[in-house]
């Protein structure tokens, strides 16, 4: 074989290799082509609604500003319907696909072992309480009677849930349907709307009334408690979300415009996805990694035992018999600063169970791709930064059914008012939580939210930035924590060692703690 036999042979190898990675190659950028233009369509979408909305907010303040000639210009826009329901001050939540936070600093190894240290943290209270069980007794027992006792009755709550999830499954939807049913408007139009109130009334009244018989008449205790009212609170701002989303475009499509009503596919979807905020669609994740699932699930458990170690362990020991002492004042800050360590961990316990295991495992169950349902809250300097960062799911409900219907209603003006009414109904909600989990009232968290958290919100703005700001926003939650913790047990406490001899009304709403020192 001569010199150019071989490069010609060499020659058509290379162009077969060539090929070969071009036909392996070719079925790859077909697949990321698809993925693109999916991607660009799901984009358009997503940003066809507010671009809709801005524009038309755009044509009709020209409008008003255009000179009045011969006639008033109407009060109202010509979409009476669409702009009588969706106020067009602020921004609507635009759902993408981004992973938590915290699943993002856990790939950095320096934030991995912040995690470790509190993995061997939890370790050693087990340690503590074999020693101490070990020294006492002579046994090596771990005995998890607060965790039994706290979620004792848990199959009951679960079977009160079942008539609230079925409530808020078929009645807000079927209410929609009455209202979207097309016909003439008369004496039918006006009963069909009339019997979606009714139905409507009678849903809020069952989760309103429903979850707090059954808590007070079978007495269950707080865990089990924290499911229902959770669960009361969850289903109560779902619905009024997708009646909030869906009304204005079911009511435009009666008049030959805007959308039929939503799919039931979407609205099951979305009483269980992780978000308040109803949308036909969402962004979806590929698939589910369901070791993820199990890790997020494991993990909130380890809080769960982790906050009965410190509640045993730091609190009980504490709160236990400190009614049956004389009151002081040393006493009482003492405890107060003993409490700040525990609280604080506690909160940082239900954040990551709750906002970061809890939601991201039921999101990659669903593929909700949407995951950032908190931001870097522990950076801020601010309590206005805070409060928006902490609990973005809830932020998001409050921001755009709270603060922007509240600024539409009032003309766009007092926008001072409108934080004002978000702050009110976040407190109220939040005290409410408190009342009904603990089984009595006394306004800490009321107090705590409305006044102090109000004045700080507008006080620590954003324009504080630094790190003497977040100095001071840990100090102050180290301090808030402590308060909630050492006066809640307290007055658990008190309300256990000294027991109204008659039931009155101003018996359940005075605190005892205040007179129980025996």
């Amino acid at each position: 074989m001569s010199w150019t036999e071989d490069a010609s042979g060499s020659a058509g190898s290379g162009r077969t290799l060539t090929g070969n990675a071009e036909t392996h190659r070719a079925p790859d950028l077909v697949q990321w082509s698809q993925h693109m233009e999916a991607v660009k369509t799901q984009l358009l979408e997503q940003a066809q609604g507010q671009l809709t909305e801005l524009l038309d907010r755009v044509m009709w303040e020209a409008v008003q500003s255009y000179p009045q000639q011969g006639r008033p210009l109407p009060s109202t826009p010509l979409d009476s319907l669409s702009r009588t329901r969706e106020p067009p001050l602020g921004k609507r939540k635009v759902f993408v696909i981004r992973k938590s936070l915290l699943d993002e600093l856990m790939e950095v190894q320096h934030f991995r072992t912040i995690y470790h240290m509190f993995i061997a943290g939890l370790c050693v209270f087990i340690i503590s309480t074999l020693a101490i069980d070990f020294i006492d007794e002579g046994r090596l027992v771990l005995e998890f009677d607060l965790l039994i006792f706290s979620f004792g009755q848990l199959p009951l709550a679960l079977l009160t849930w079942v008539p609230m999830f079925l409530s808020t499954l078929l009645v807000p939807y079927q209410a929609l349907r009455l209202w979207a049913r097309p016909g003439p408007r008369g004496a039918a139009g006006a009963l069909g709307a009339g019997l979606g109130c009714s139905l409507l009334a009678a849903h809020a009244a069952v989760l309103c009334a429903l979850p707090v018989h059954v808590a007070v008449a079978q007495q269950l205790p707080p865990a089990s408690r924290c499911v229902l009212v959770f669960e009361q609170v969850r289903l109560l701002m779902k619905s009024y979300s997708f009646l909030r989303e869906a009304v204005p475009g079911t009511l435009r499509a009666r008049g030959g415009e805007g959308t039929q009503a939503p799919s039931f596919s979407s609205y099951l979807y979305f009483l269980f996805c992780p978000t308040l905020i109803y949308r036909e669609t969402y962004p979806r994740t590929p698939n589910v990694r369901w070791n993820y699932v199990a890790k997020n699930f494991a993990q909130a458990l380890g809080c769960v035992l982790y906050a009965c170690f410190i509640l045993g362990r730091l609190c009980i020991p504490v709160f236990a018999n400190m009614s049956r002492e004389p009151f002081s004042t040393r006493a009482l800050v003492l405890s107060i600063l003993h409490a700040t360590l525990p609280g604080i961990f506690m909160l940082l316990l239900i954040f990551f169970a709750f906002l970061h295991c809890w939601l991201n495992a039921f999101a990659e169950m669903l593929r909700f791709g949407d995951r950032m349902f908190y931001r870097d809250w522990w950076n801020s300097t601010s309590f206005s930064n805070y409060y928006r960062t902490w609990n973005v799911v809830v932020h998001d409900w409050l921001y755009s059914y709270v603060y922007q219907d509240g600024l539409w209603l009032l003309g766009g003006r007092a926008r001072g008012a409108a934080m004002l009414g978000v702050f009110l109904v976040s407190a109220v909600v939040h005290e409410y939580i408190f009342c009904f989990v603990l089984g009595f009232f006394y306004p800490v968290m009321l107090m705590l939210f409305l006044v102090f958290g109000g004045l700080l919100n507008f006080t620590m703005h954003d324009q504080h930035t630094g790190p003497a700001w977040n100095v001071l926003m840990w100090t102050f939650l180290f301090l808030g924590q402590g308060i909630q913790v050492s006066l809640y047990c307290q007055e658990w406490y008190a309300r256990r060692h000294c027991p109204l001899p008659q039931t009155t009304f101003w018996g359940l709403v005075t605190p005892r703690s205040w007179s129980c020192h025996t």
